[in-house]
């Protein structure tokens, strides 16, 4: 095995599987509005669209298994009730909002067909790919991913080296929380720990065997794959920030056409007129891999669950696809506007089981684990309702909770948590050395 060969593959295929609809569209309309506070918004951004992932992938290496091995300390029962509620949620809202997507920025400004035709070719596709799930990763890494990195910096250089324009003010009020909480509609989180294992499959598919050499080769792409998005996801919010006084965004126009708009504006005066095909190319792959790796990982958490079904892989796979049609007919805006609440609920609690599995057992107990994601998930309740426009029901106690404003309200009670309970097991373990 080429070791050197493989983390490269590896890497650009990690890449590319995070690389989604969310996370080209949102930067470059992220940083048109923070203007002057790109930087900000930026680092804010990188936490839950880069750090967090990329975390989630180490994890993954660490503990060598599938999304169930995440949760299962909490109890063997909350990790299947989450495992069984993230995959409905990525085949639901990020798989079909890929389609979307492609639809609205790639195809239909060309041939103005329907958006039922191309979510049915795009996912005949998809489908395609995940039958052929040994050959996935090297596919992606060696031939699809090379080409999205290749356009996507192009857009970036050319258009940071071109212009000459001006920075609006920023229009956030605490533009590093608003970066933060725009991280959250990559996915990413989400998508770590469903693509992890997917990784891990696809290693022990390929024949390498050896846990050491699994663990190296995933820390060493994850880290690759996360200094790739860190650059592009930097390289695209600065993008939007200086053309902020050149390139007219409708404020009347969805959010989804905004950011199409934007982008498209930005393509076109970097790459000029063939800047509008090059990022139709853009989008449709780089939202065609990340939904290959949804339907994917979907499709092999439920062939584990049916002792290794052929059958059931299929079967799963083709109900993925097939969802990713119908809900596909959505607009992109409108798969948004769905996601946001979910997002306030599931995200939390996935960052923090990222965060657990990475450290070591002495800090991760699964007394801990289990009292962090209680005190996260009853934290997160304030920040659903205000999700749904029912904050008002708690409006006599979120002003107690610190960054509840920012709908960060489970941030500080989950840390406090972390931190007492250590301490309680370290006091408790002298105790017990002094008997």
């Amino acid at each position: 095995m080429n070791k050197t060969k493989e983390t490269w593959i590896l890497g650009f295929a990690l890449f590319s599987l995070f690389f989604g609809a969310g996370n080209l569209l949102i930067p470059p309309l992220l940083g048109y509005q923070a203007g002057n506070g790109w930087i900000r918004v930026a680092i804010g951004f990188i936490v839950t669209g880069v750090v967090i992932p990329i975390l989630g992938i180490l994890a993954h290496a660490k503990l060598q298994g599938t999304m169930y091995d995440f949760g299962k300390k909490v109890s063997p029962l909350f990790s299947s009730i989450y495992c069984i509620i993230i995959y409905i949620i990525s085949i639901a809202i990020p798989s079909p909002r890929t389609a979307s997507a492609t639809h609205e920025i790639a195809i239909f400004p060309f041939f103005e067909s329907s958006s039922l035709l191309t979510s049915t070719i795009y996912f005949g596709l998809v489908f395609v790919f995940v039958l052929n799930r040994s050959k996935i990763i090297n596919l992606i890494g060696k031939f699809l991913t090379p080409l999205i990195v290749v356009i996507v910096l192009s857009v970036i250089c050319i258009g940071l080296f071109s212009t000459n324009f001006g920075m609006n003010p920023s229009s956030f009020k605490i533009p590093l929380v608003t970066g933060v909480l725009e991280g959250y509609q990559t996915f990413d989180a989400i998508g770590a720990v469903l693509i992890g294992g997917v990784v891990i499959i696809s290693l022990n598919l390929k024949g390498i065997s050896s846990t050491s050499d699994k663990k190296k080769l995933i820390r060493k792409s994850g880290y690759m794959a996360g200094v790739g998005l860190m650059v592009i996801y930097a390289g695209l919010i600065a993008v939007g920030a200086f053309y902020g006084s050149e390139i007219f965004v409708d404020g009347s126009l969805s959010n989804d056409m905004q950011r199409a708009n934007l982008l498209r504006g930005i393509s076109t005066a970097a790459l000029g007129n063939i800047g509008t095909t090059f990022l139709s190319v853009l989008v449709a792959l780089a939202c065609f891999t990340t939904a290959v790796g949804i339907v994917t990982g979907t499709a092999d958490y439920f062939k584990g669950l049916f002792n290794n079904s052929r059958k059931a892989y299929v079967i799963t796979a083709a109900i993925g696809s097939l969802a990713g049609i119908l809900v596909g007919q959505m607009d992109f805006h409108g798969i948004i506007v769905i996601a946001v609440p979910i997002l306030m609920f599931v995200y939390p609690i996935t960052i923090v089981l990222i965060l657990l599995n990475v450290l070591s057992e002495k800090w991760a107990s699964t007394l801990i684990f289990r009292s962090v994601v209680i005190v996260t998930f009853i934290f997160s309740i304030p920040d659903f309702l205000g999700a749904i426009k029912m904050g008002h029901l708690l409006e006599n106690i979120t002003p107690w909770i610190p960054l509840s404003s920012q709908s960060l309200g489970w941030v500080i009670p989950a840390s406090l948590t972390f931190l007492l309970m250590n301490t309680y097991q370290t006091t408790k373990g002298k105790e017990k050395l002094t008997e």
